[in-house]
């Protein structure tokens, strides 16, 4: 199994307490990924765009347990989101700790405390447990690091990805690189079920500093769950065809990104978008995180598309904010646009400019 490698030996630390600090990047997906199979392996390919200033900042306090405290089933830890305790992200982030305590034994010397802050709204289809779990799993592959120094980046990387991906399924796409594809897809090579990989083929330069202006519709928390929306997929009438649509689409793109083809991005940019909000609206039971402004800005983009020529786009998470995408030579034009026509469709008026990053850094 692909997962053996990733399981560290059960060693007794010496370390007796530190701190370790890490900024993780969210990201949108292109290619989206909705459906799972058991251990959060996706039951399609996904590509996404990493972004730049969407980030969660998470520290990790540890200090090494007693041996009469040491506890081979819970990890002990406390969790402070933007200076508050938070109790409701815990029962989260302990079924994350059960999950990788498999591969981290030595998880179990230590209690810790999360400290932990976003750049952007909190659940409100922002990917912000992407960018959350892998800043933590960041934090712990460092935890891992000092323990086994010979350890190398490739290795940390990788296993970073893997990691995150049992906290979040989009968080293994938030480690390193522009454009990460995860899941197993017959053109791209050395890509994965387990982990993120970043984009290996030819990229046009358009590309690297691509722009995502999101329109922040609401702010408020999804009335369903994207773990929700995953499990739907099970028996889902539509989802075969759903998942070989995504395999399609990640192939179509490949010449797209070489060639800076922008229609063909355009168009299966915003078909994957859409397709992802219809299977949620198809579901059993079915469901809509769209809003009013949701659509109301779709149709101020494609209009604005069609009368400038500029290639500008959509695309949504499992939300009801819209990712406005565009090359960063439209810059200027389109933040003129956002100011004069679509902050009337933003709550407060409010929006974020962000762009292609690189991914996770250490602090």
């Amino acid at each position: 199994m692909p997962d053996k490698e990733f399981i560290a030996a059960d060693v007794n630390p010496t370390i007796e307490n530190g701190s370790v600090s890490w900024e993780a990047p969210s990201n949108i997906a292109l290619v989206k990924y909705w459906g799972k199979k058991e251990n959060q392996i996706p039951a399609n390919p996904s590509l996404s765009f990493t972004l730049k200033n969407c980030k969660t900042t998470t520290k990790l306090n540890y200090v090494k347990v007693t041996e009469a405290h040491q506890n081979s089933e819970e990890i002990t830890f406390e969790v402070i989101f933007e200076g508050v305790k938070k109790e409701s992200f815990k029962p989260k982030i302990a079924s994350f700790f059960k999950r990788i305590l498999p591969y981290c034994a030595y998880l179990k010397h230590f209690r810790f405390e999360i400290i932990s802050e976003n750049s952007f709204p909190h659940s409100s289809g922002i990917a912000s447990s992407a960018s959350g779990m892998s800043a933590l799993a960041l934090c712990v592959m460092s935890l891992e690091k000092s323990l086994f120094p010979e350890m190398s980046d490739d290795f940390f990387n990788k296993k970073a990805s893997f990691l995150a991906r049992l906290g979040s399924g989009s968080a293994g796409r938030s480690i390193k690189g522009n454009m990460v594809v995860w899941g197993e897809h017959k053109d791209v090579l050395l890509s994965s079920d387990y982990y993120g990989i970043e984009y290996p083929l030819k990229t046009n330069a358009v590309f690297k500093d691509y722009q995502d202006t999101i329109l922040l519709v609401d702010k408020g928390i999804k009335q369903v769950s994207s773990t929700v929306g995953h499990d739907l997929m099970h028996g889902h009438p539509f989802a075969e065809a759903r998942f070989k649509q995504a395999n399609d689409h990640l192939s179509e793109l490949i010449p797209a990104f070489a060639d800076a083809d922008l229609e063909t991005f355009i168009k299966i940019v915003e078909s994957e978008a859409l397709s992802l909000h219809s299977m949620m609206m198809s579901s059993d039971p079915y469901f809509l995180l769209m809003k009013p402004n949701t659509l109301a800005l779709i149709h101020k983009i494609w209009e604005k598309r069609e009368q400038s020529g500029i290639p500008v786009c959509f695309t949504l998470d499992a939300g009801a904010n819209v990712h406005m995408l565009y090359p960063s030579a439209n810059k200027e034009e389109i933040l003129e646009f956002v100011k004069n026509e679509l902050v009337v469709y933003c709550e407060n008026g409010h929006y974020i400019c962000d762009e292609v990053g690189e991914g996770a850094k250490m602090l």
